[in-house]
């Protein structure tokens, strides 16, 4: 036991350095500090909206204005978050400055688009914050976002004209699975086509873009300038579904990832929809199918499944009616609190590769475009994950009339999006950085 190491004799049992730790004493400092460990790659950045319709309890959910900072009292109708109060920023006082009617709901609401604000459309809109974000954080992943929606209860739930939360770059709506049993065969069904009838498949598609790209180009040279606007729309969305064959062809053959949940039972609705299509977002980030997630959740029917027997419409009029008006609001309030705990503890407890965890590297948006009944001028607006570098555990109160897409901007930034401004954005919101 007293002999002198050696450690050319040492490296002999090569069986026995594997298991040893490094040790100094047998010379292995020098040997360390010429080789350094290899760097860890960075876990990349996640983003994940989520929106609601008819907004809040105006006097239940936002924190007194004057309890600025980290030392703010929790409302009741956040209190099941309490566990995560350190983990997520409260922002008041944004607003959507262009957006006036109280019942367009969430169609602007990651837009920040003047709904008149093409001259000779009676409608008008821009990208959202979840597709610049794809376009970005979504090149390495089978889907570059996914969309999920509410599908009949959009209307009854607050969310406008019950087109979409996410607008593509011409400002067109995107669509997406409506029910948790839709998405979950979206993200992990096995395609069961052989690969050669695939590969026909997309070649016949392509070969329809072509006929119809050349189609359009001899007709472009009749058409005058209005016309040939409206043309320049068809070719833009010829683009688009050549980027998405591109995707397909690139995953072709590739077996979709096990989800690790079951498969959902159908006819899902309310508290418990909403439950099971955050397992589902939580299963695409684990995967890694998808880094970017919007939900345009259900209200109408979470009431329902509450047991509240008061439309969402009517309820969010809780003002000057009777008191199972406010009850039935703040019942929907902790409803959704409890359920956005559920998520970010999942976000939490779900480990990466590198030992950290999801909630490391996700940012979540969770709000409305409507503060309460048909008031726009101070949009719910909670962030929590620590992939933007966010300052968490705040009350933040923002100046008066800053545009809510300035946290868009300040999100997407965070995020190592390169975007220079969004929507109406004046810049970032410097007091939301860590």
């Amino acid at each position: 036991m007293n002999a002198p190491q050696n450690r050319r004799g040492f490296l002999r049992t090569g069986t026995a350095l594997i298991a040893l730790p490094v040790l100094e004493s047998l010379g292995f400092r020098r040997f360390a500090s010429a080789a350094p460990a290899p760097v860890a790659a960075a876990r990349p950045k996640r983003m994940v909206f989520l929106g609601f319709g008819w907004g809040v309890t105006e006097q239940s959910w936002f924190p007194d204005v004057a309890q600025k900072g980290a030392g703010y009292t929790l409302p009741s109708g956040l209190a099941p978050l309490a566990r995560h109060k350190s983990d997520f920023t409260i922002v008041q006082g944004l607003v959507n400055k262009d957006v006036s009617g109280g019942h367009t709901g969430s169609t602007f609401w990651l837009t920040g688009a003047n709904e008149f604000g093409a001259p000779g459309q009676s409608f008008h809109n821009t990208i959202s914050a979840d597709q610049i974000a794809a376009d970005s954080l979504g090149k390495a992943t089978r889907f570059d976002s996914l969309v999920l929606d509410c599908g009949a209860a959009a209307n009854a739930s607050g969310h406008g004209q019950g087109l979409s939360l996410s607008w593509d770059a011409r400002g067109k709506p995107m669509s997406g699975p409506k029910t948790p049993v839709e998405a979950f065969h979206r993200l992990f069904a096995q395609e069961t086509t052989p690969i050669e009838v695939q590969k026909t498949m997309l070649r016949q598609r392509r070969s329809v873009l072509d006929n119809a790209r050349e189609s359009a180009r001899e007709l472009q040279r009749q058409l005058g300038k209005t016309d040939n606007a409206k043309l320049d729309e068809y070719f833009q969305s010829i683009r688009d579904i050549e980027t998405r064959l591109s995707r397909d062809e690139r995953w072709l053959g590739a077996p979709r990832p096990a989800p690790g949940l079951p498969e959902p039972k159908p006819s899902l609705a309310g508290y418990e929809e909403i439950a099971l299509m955050y397992d589902i977002m939580i299963a695409a980030l684990r995967t890694d199918s998808t880094r970017v997630l919007s939900y345009r959740q259900p209200v109408s029917t979470l009431l329902t499944s509450l047991d509240v027997r008061i439309d969402a419409h009517t309820m969010s009029h809780y003002l000057g009616k009777g008191p199972e008006y406010l009850e039935a609001s703040e019942k929907r309030d902790r409803a959704q609190s409890e359920l956005l705990a559920g998520l970010l503890d999942k976000l939490k407890s779900t480990q990466e590769p590198d030992g950290s965890s999801l909630f490391d590297h996700t940012t979540v948006v969770y709000g409305s475009n409507i503060r309460t009944g048909h008031t726009l001028d101070s949009c719910p607006t909670l962030l929590a994950g620590r992939g933007a570098g966010l300052r968490l555990g705040q009350n933040l109160v923002v100046a008066k009339d800053t545009p809510l897409c300035n946290a868009w901007l300040t999100l997407l930034r965070g995020s190592g999006v390169a975007v220079e401004r969004h929507g109406d954005s004046t810049g970032v919101i410097p007091h939301l950085l860590a």
